[in-house]
């Protein structure tokens, strides 16, 4: 997994350079996405401490780009639009974004807002590192998975199917977001291909216990909770 500190998504390059040149300077590590899109796809592969993120981005919004990503992690998001309107501001933070900065803005804010959002996200990470479920455990630093005291092996696939579904334990989750979240945004091909990963990971978790973690749901998709 690629972990660096920062993802930009900016469809403005004159800003993207910008700002890469100053997070460079400041010891940074980066990646820049130009739209919604890549910007989602780079966030799935990657692993970051904070997303600057333009509110008005092609392909998919920034706006949605902000929701899609709170749905699933705590990362710090800075939100950057040079709109003043309140009510973007007011849309932004109750989808999830930790702050928000109008153009044009000083370099030195912005650096200092940087700065507590990636101690808000190193805080956040620390707390949340492991997940729990009955008799498994998975920790979100180190990808190990755990079920009664024994090391279980999985894929990348599985464990990044895994981390979701545990994630939102409890929570019925449909097809359709398990296969964007796991196998991205613009995937295309059989859909199969998620009862196949089902498949492989009651093999690992479910079938040689008396428990049984995860329940599909007929007609909407699967979820992970303990049995009543």
């Amino acid at each position: 997994m690629n972990d660096k500190d920062i993802l930009i998504i900016e469809d403005d390059r004159a800003i993207v350079r910008i700002l890469e040149l100053e997070l460079q300077y400041e010891g940074y590590s980066f990646d820049s996405a130009y739209d919604g899109k890549e910007g989602l796809n780079k966030f799935r592969n990657g692993q970051y401490g904070l997303v600057l993120l333009d509110l008005m981005l092609p392909e998919v919004s920034g706006m949605e780009v902000c929701r899609k990503i709170r749905k699933n992690s705590n990362v710090a998001i800075i939100m950057l639009t040079a709109r003043r309107d309140i009510t973007d501001k007011v849309i932004g933070l109750d989808l999830g974004a930790d702050d928000y900065i109008t153009k044009p803005f000083e370099m030195e804010e912005l650096l200092a807002r940087i700065r507590v959002g990636l101690r808000h996200s190193k805080a956040r990470i620390t707390e949340s590192k492991i997940l729990k479920i009955a008799d498994l455990t998975l920790n979100l630093l180190t990808r190990e998975v755990v079920m009664r005291g024994e090391p279980i092996d999985l894929t990348k696939t599985e464990y990044d199917l895994l981390e979701y579904l545990i994630t939102n334990k409890e929570r019925v989750l449909s097809r359709d977001q398990i296969i964007e979240y796991v196998w991205g945004y613009d995937f295309v091909g059989d859909t199969n291909i998620l009862d196949v990963y089902i498949r492989y990971l009651r093999n690992k978790i479910d079938y040689h216990y008396d428990e049984k973690l995860i329940h599909t749901v007929r007609g909407v998709g699967y979820t992970l909770k303990e049995s009543k």
